[in-house]
């Protein structure tokens, strides 16, 4: 490990920054290194713009990317280097509300009973059923399983919280199968070559090899999971801010978006067309009663 490394995980550390963003961080300027094959702390501004410009123009990353590299990049040249004004005045802030894909229960159940490996299932079905984040399903361990209580407990989530989930009974009973048949121990799904957990492009591609081999063509991504998972509870009827605390949403507004992309909510709304056709129907009746 470089020494600029290690001074930017004390940083990070003295922040109180979540592993997931350390991480983050570290890819982020690791990457900028490598691209201009040079330490990060001799890179100019100049440079770094050029490297903005390459990832967006040429790689097409997204606004969500581009606005995290800013973030990691401007974290290294504040607390690392001391330079914060290195990154000049580089600013990927505007944020695109896309509303989340959403796929059918059936749908969902294709995909996850379509591994062959049990663990692979299992992963998937955490996710749906939980309304877990990739990473979350990742980090779950075995003492997290509370089936006298039926809650699932989250670790150090997005923003470093903890919080309680749904523990399914369908979920469970097959977790017990595979309890019997493989004995986890530190980790839930740990990676069968170094018994640590797996990775986030392990369960990235289990995902969209199962949905593809299931023939859904919607529903791009893992957190498709989690977005099915709240969507089919809020048109199943349940309260919506039941459903905030078991995503572990800081502020409502963020899971409001599922209502924009619930079918019985949409449902329930008639379009004026139909208003007016109706009018009109029951004025034909009345003229036709008439004459």
């Amino acid at each position: 490990m470089t020494e600029l490394r290690q001074k930017m995980i004390r940083a990070m550390e003295l922040k109180h920054l979540s592993k997931n963003t350390q991480k983050g961080y570290l890819h982020r300027v690791k990457g900028l290194a490598q691209y201009y094959n040079q330490s990060p702390e001799k890179i100019t501004t100049t440079q770094i713009e050029d490297y903005f410009l390459y990832l967006k123009q040429e790689k097409n990353y997204a606004l969500g990317s581009l606005a995290a590299t800013v973030n990691g990049l401007k974290f290294f040249y504040r607390y690392v280097v001391g330079d914060e004004k290195r990154m000049g005045d580089i600013s990927f802030t505007q944020k695109v509300r896309r509303l989340p894909v959403i796929i059918s229960p059936q749908e969902v159940w294709q995909i996850i009973h379509t591994p062959g490996l049990m663990k692979h299932r299992l992963m998937l079905m955490a996710a749906y059923s939980a309304g877990l984040r990739a990473n979350e399903v990742l980090a779950l361990k075995p003492e997290h399983i509370d089936s006298k209580r039926m809650l699932i407990r989250v670790e150090q989530g997005k923003g470093g919280k903890d919080r309680y989930t749904l523990l399914s009974q369908y979920f469970l009973f097959r977790l017990r199968e595979y309890h019997r048949k493989f004995h986890p121990k530190e980790w839930l799904f740990p990676s069968s070559q170094n018994e640590g957990p797996l990775s986030y492009e392990t369960l990235r591609v289990i995902y969209e090899k199962a949905r593809k081999k299931a023939g859904v063509k919607r529903g791009k991504g893992v957190h498709t999971m989690r977005h099915c998972f709240a969507t089919h509870l809020l048109e199943a009827g349940y309260d919506i801010r039941k459903i905030q605390l078991l995503l572990g949403h800081r502020a409502l507004s963020t899971t409001i978006i599922y209502l924009h992309v619930s079918r019985q909510s949409l449902l329930a709304i008639k379009s004026p067309l139909d208003l007016i056709e109706s009018d009109d129907s029951k004025k034909e009746d009345e003229d036709g009663k008439t004459n």
